[in-house]
């Protein structure tokens, strides 16, 4: 560990003295992508624990650099927003190679229209991967947990790697896990509001009592929020909203990227108890009433 330290400090020297004014940046990216704390998924190792979205860029050339600035190794795309017969107004051609795609069931009502979507995706060349979206509400956009539970145990069987988006129900995730979900994806908040972990201590019950990764999806809206999931001990965190929309989309990507980084860190390093009553860091008694008065 320590050599791999020193290794990473080098390079950060290197790249200074080469004359690189974003040596800094450059070197947290790389740093954060070299990480050895990974998670398995399908059977593939990750080791950036930020899933980020293609929605709400004003323009897609953006995304290019969104994914480079975050490190980011898996990217969830709507099938519905895919022109296949244009290459130009494709969103997959700001996608680099090498990047794991999570085609997503976005505009299902039940269960049936997220297996049919699935396999178009499938058939279309975009893996096996599939996060499972069903939602019949068009106010708020909450998942329908009864109709992703069937989804995910036909995907399964079909022979898909299947990450259910859902409302943070411990029974519906303990469902889901037995139908052979790879992942669960408790939503924080409604789609798309950036109101943050409205949903904390459901999730929290999550991450303790469910195997498979907790992948917190929907309503992140600060970088520190998506730090506070990971303080939780969630496995990674999805953005979409809240990059896509910033002034500034790629900074907005690295900020989120670097507190997915120390919140992971953090819940790593061992979090100090909170206590409800004061407890000093330095003794309150003693040398000051030493050798007595007059001295």
């Amino acid at each position: 560990m320590g050599h791999q330290i020193v290794l990473q400090w080098i390079l950060f020297f290197v790249l200074l003295l080469a004359g690189h004014m974003d040596s800094y940046a450059l070197f947290f990216i790389w740093r954060r992508k070299n990480m050895s704390d990974t998670f398995l998924i399908g059977g593939i190792a990750l080791s950036s624990r930020l899933f980020i979205g293609t929605g709400k860029f004003g323009d897609d050339s953006k995304i290019s650099e969104v994914i480079e600035r975050s490190g980011a190794q898996v990217i969830t795309v709507a099938i519905r927003r895919i022109d296949f017969n244009s290459p130009f107004a494709n969103v997959l051609a700001h996608i680099p190679k090498g990047i794991q795609l999570l085609p997503n069931t976005s505009g299902a009502r039940n269960a049936q229209e997220a297996v049919r979507i699935a396999h178009l995706a499938r058939k279309a060349g975009m893996g096996n991967w599939i996060k499972i979206e069903v939602i019949p509400d068009q106010t708020y956009l909450l998942p329908d947990n009864e109709e992703t539970i069937q989804a995910t145990s036909i995907l399964v069987r079909d022979g898909f790697v299947v990450l259910p988006y859902m409302n943070p129900d411990l029974i519906a995730a303990k469902r889901m896990q037995d139908a052979g979900a790879a992942a669960v994806m408790p939503l924080g908040a409604p789609i798309g509001t950036n109101r943050g972990l409205q949903t904390k201590e459901m999730i929290r019950i999550l991450i303790d009592q469910i195997d498979v990764p907790v992948i917190v999806d929907a309503g992140i809206g600060k970088p520190s929020e998506a730090a506070e999931a990971m303080e939780m001990g969630a496995a990674a965190v999805l953005v979409n909203t809240a990059i896509a929309t910033a002034g500034d989309p790629a900074s907005m990507a690295e900020a989120f990227a670097n507190a997915v980084y120390a919140g992971r860190l953090a819940y790593r390093s061992g979090m100090g108890p909170v206590n409800h009553s004061a407890d000093a860091s330095s003794p309150l008694t003693g040398f000051l009433h030493e050798g007595g008065e007059g001295n």
